[in-house]
C-alpha cells in the first residue's frame, strides 16, 4: 500500500491539489502500472482517512505548543524510539505542530506495522503537511531537509 501512496504523492499531487483521490481514471492507470487493486483501494482509504482526521483534529480542542504527548503502548511499538524521536525533532524545529503530530500519528497507525520506519514516517509527514495549505513553509523546510540527507548519502 505504501508504494501506491508514494506513487500517488509523487505523480498526481501539485501545489494546487489536495490529497483526495476518487477518480476512476487514476485507479485504472495505477492498475495498468501494475499496482494491485486491493493495495490501490487501501491507499485511497488511507488518503480519505487523512482528510477525515485533519478535519476532526482541526475542529477539536486546540493543542498548544506546550502540549505533551503520551504515547499509547501500541503507538510506541509502531513508531519505535527512532520514530518518536524524529517526530519530537520535527516539533522542536517547528516543522510540525501538535495538531500535525496527531494527524501523522493517526496515519502511521493506519499503516501495516511492517510499513513503518523513519523514512516512511517522513513521507507521512510530507503528505500531512502537503494537505494543509497553511503549512507550505514547513513542507518546504522538510523537503529541503530530506534532500540534504539524500545528498549526504550520495557523498
Amino acid at each position: 500500500m505504501f508504494e501506491v501512496l508514494m506513487f500517488i504523492f509523487e505523480n498526481y499531487m501539485d501545489g494546487n491539489v489536495a490529497l483526495k483521490m476518487d477518480n476512476a481514471d487514476v485507479i485504472l492507470e495505477l492498475e495498468k502500472i501494475g499496482f494491485d487493486r486491493y493495495e490501490i483501494d487501501r491507499a485511497l482509504i488511507w488518503l480519505d482517512g487523512l482528510i477525515e482526521i485533519q478535519t476532526a483534529v482541526l475542529a477539536g480542542p486546540g493543542l498548544t505548543s506546550q502540549a505533551l504527548r503520551y504515547y499509547l503502548p501500541e503507538e510506541s511499538e509502531r513508531l519505535g524510539v527512532e520514530g518518536k524521536g524524529f517526530l519530537l525533532y520535527l516539533e522542536q524545529l517547528g516543522i510540525i505542530d501538535p495538531v500535525t503530530r496527531e494527524i501523522v500519528i493517526d496515519r502511521i497507525m493506519a499503516l501495516d506495522s511492517r510499513e513503518v520506519d523513519v523514512a516512511r514516517i517522513r513521507w507521512v509527514v510530507l503528505m500531512a503537511l502537503f494537505n494543509q495549505p497553511d503549512k507550505k513553509a514547513a513542507l518546504t523546510l522538510l523537503q529541503d531537509m530530506i534532500l540534504a540527507d539524500a545528498f549526504d548519502v550520495l557523498h
